[in-house]
């Protein structure tokens, strides 16, 4: 026990942690761990990003001056979306995923849309529920409705962008002479 205390845990090579090192295996698992927790947090940066664009101007719709769409939630949220799915693309494609972006744009842009819209449908469907058959219509129970479709929507997203939209192998920007 107290040789455990004294070389510490095992850690990979390179670290600035005393103690025994992993096995090349290990390591590389580690790494590969280690680099999707910064994917998902990337994901998850523009995603809260593209969240915030998609409830603030949602709300501004409905709740803010001249209440442009205060009676046609399903319209703002439809208006939300699309400009918060505009914002994600362009924060994923450059940022999260530009590592396995592939140098096929046009088939990466029509997956991804088509990605969007299906999970884009699961908060319009949350939302509809919640202020047309639940009768829950006001400024929180269409916020809640909103924020449970969204997070349901995010790890289907997750899950789509990595099996069918980012697809590719480190390509990187051609070099300029």
């Amino acid at each position: 026990m107290g040789d455990e205390l004294a070389d510490g845990p095992s850690v990979p090579r390179g670290s600035t942690t005393p103690g025994r090192v992993l096995a090349p295996g290990a390591a590389v698992a580690v790494s590969s761990a280690r680099e999707r927790a910064y994917e998902i947090l990337r994901f998850l940066s523009v995603g809260g990003l593209a969240f915030i664009v998609d409830l603030g101007l949602f709300n501004l719709l409905r709740f803010g001056p001249g209440h442009l769409l205060e009676h046609k939630p399903v319209t703002a949220k439809v208006v939300s979306l699309v400009a918060a799915t505009l914002v994600s693309w362009v924060g994923n494609r450059h940022w999260t995923f530009s590592r396995q972006r592939t140098d096929r744009q046009g088939r990466e842009l029509i997956v991804f849309a088509t990605v969007n819209i299906v999970c884009a449908g699961i908060p319009i469907v949350t939302l509809a529920l919640s202020h047309y058959i639940l009768g829950l219509a006001n400024a929180l129970a269409d916020n809640v409705a909103t924020v449970i479709g969204i997070g349901i929507g995010t790890v289907l997203r997750y899950a789509g962008y990595k099996r069918w939209v980012f697809t590719g192998h480190s390509v990187q920007p051609a070099l300029r002479r």
